[in-house]
């Protein structure tokens, strides 16, 4: 996204948090709902030309950029404004309990032996694409959660009750040496995109409404940035506590070919350390 279309973006919805036609903020408010048509009368009122795909105004400052300065000035400490889903074309600023999900900056990583076939590493056309496809050759959701797991559907997307249409960079199937099965919505993050509590919530929302039977395990995915242009991936389990997103669980993986594991590592790996 360009800084033009950021700023476009970001203009447009403040506008319609503190804009009286629209509900607009003022100090103690909590909510503000708006619906995708108001971004079209912001755009009018601001003489902005509006962008073809009106959902990736929303979805912009939900997933790739910062909240509009104004807008993050009104913020109580320890509370910030996210943006959800009520239904289709349908949005709600909330202000909730801050909830960030960052990778530990010196969490040991895994070496795994890199298993990703060249054609897929060379022609990958971004950095989530690429990820997702690093975690389905290298088999990492089975190794992290030490199940045997099958990608469904990569993309998914589809509606929800209550929240509106939702994607799910990756769904996957999977069971247990018990035979429980088990859902597993993947979200992968990489460049300057942070992994998002709100579309964890949704994501589990989807499976829960469309996977009644099964065990769902979310599951979210970030490139790190190392030196010499290697990338570790953080890999977290989450789950839902009193309305806030936590991490359950979460290892870091160096995917490398396989002379770069030493025997020494390997012993370590395995506990049967000298």
């Amino acid at each position: 996204m360009t800084e033009i279309q950021e700023n476009r973006y970001k203009k447009l919805l403040e506008h319609i948090f503190f804009d009286k036609r629209f509900g607009a903020y003022r100090e103690g408010t909590r909510e503000i709902d708006f619906a995708r048509e108001d971004l079209e009368r912001a755009a009018r009122a601001l003489k902005i030309v509006l962008p073809k795909n009106l959902g990736d105004v929303v979805y912009a400052i939900r997933y790739r950029t910062p909240m509009p300065r104004r807008i993050v000035e009104t913020q109580s400490k320890g509370m910030e404004w996210i943006i959800e889903g009520i239904g289709r074309a349908r949005y709600r600023f909330c202000l909730v309990q801050v909830n960030r999900i960052l990778p530990q900056t010196a969490f040991r990583a895994i070496k795994i032996p890199d298993a990703t076939p060249g054609i897929i590493a060379a022609y990958a056309l971004n950095d989530e694409q690429a990820l997702l496809a690093r975690v389905r050759y290298n088999r990492l959701i089975d190794i992290f959660l030490g199940v045997t797991a099958y990608s469904l559907q990569n993309h998914m997307r589809t509606t929800v009750k209550g929240i509106g249409q939702i994607e799910i960079d990756e769904v996957y199937v999977g069971l247990d040496r018990q035979g429980a099965q088990y859902v597993i919505p993947v979200q992968a993050k990489g460049g300057k995109d942070k992994l998002s509590v709100v579309q964890t919530k949704q994501d589990m929302a989807c499976c829960a409404e469309k996977f009644p039977n099964l065990i769902c395990r979310s599951v979210s995915a970030q490139f790190i940035e190392l030196e010499n242009d290697r990338k570790k991936i953080a890999i977290f389990e989450l789950a839902l506590e009193g309305g806030r997103v936590e991490i359950v669980e979460e290892r870091h993986y160096l995917l490398v070919p396989p002379k770069e594991i030493s025997p020494d590592e390997l012993r370590a790996y395995s506990g049967k350390l000298a």
